[in-house]
């Protein structure tokens, strides 16, 4: 999900998305939202949060298939970021963060401008499955980019993607380390985490 930080930098004047009528909340704790994030959020959140944990989604795969002309692109040359893909087959691994208390709006405010504004994201409600217990989903917010929204760049060849990649920068630093960051992690997720697009793009570097 393109997921950067947008400090020290000039937002476009872009209304924001509407929001959902309501948010995911943790049935534990009524005060508290988790929030998933599957791109640059699993090592940037650059919010604050109680408790994170890493796991998995059902239903959707992650493809680089959003534009980013703020982050890690320009409007000549935009960048490739993550969104989500409905897939009945598919599985994207990420992290999932908990906020609790004046936390949620704090985050939920930075990430309207980081993914909704600079991004063209709007958000969706998913159910996380925690690594260390996938027998207790969680309800959660990701932020996920459409074909609707102007940035939509859609599906092009590994190979095509891994050269725009190689290409662009954008305020928040070279895109190829947004793609090599992300394959970090899913290596520290362990073998069990695939995703066959992202190792693709990486091989055709």
């Amino acid at each position: 999900m393109k997921q950067e930080s947008a400090a020290q930098n000039t937002p476009p004047a872009s209304p924001p998305p509407s929001p959902p009528a309501q948010h995911p909340r943790d049935h534990g704790d009524p005060q508290a939202l988790w929030i998933f994030g599957y791109g640059s959020l699993v090592w940037r959140p650059d919010f604050a949060y109680s408790d994170s944990r890493v796991g998995f989604v059902r239903g959707y795969s992650r493809r680089f298939w959003q534009g980013d002309t703020f982050h890690r692109g320009s409007d000549k040359m935009p960048g490739r970021v993550v969104t989500l893909l409905e897939d009945h087959e598919g599985c994207t691994w990420g992290v999932a963060y908990q906020v609790r208390g004046e936390q949620v709006s704090e985050a939920l405010k930075y990430l309207n401008v980081r993914e909704a504004v600079l991004g063209g994201y709007d958000t969706k409600e998913v159910t996380f499955y925690p690594q260390d217990t996938p027998d207790q989903p969680l309800k959660a917010l990701a932020y996920v980019a459409t074909p609707q929204n102007p940035g939509y760049l859609g599906p092009a060849p590994e190979e095509a993607i891994a050269t725009q990649i190689l290409a662009c920068r954008g305020f928040s630093g070279h895109n190829l380390e947004y793609l090599l960051r992300l394959a970090d992690f899913m290596q520290l997720c362990g073998p069990q985490a695939q995703d066959e697009h992202l190792a693709a793009i990486v091989d055709a570097l």
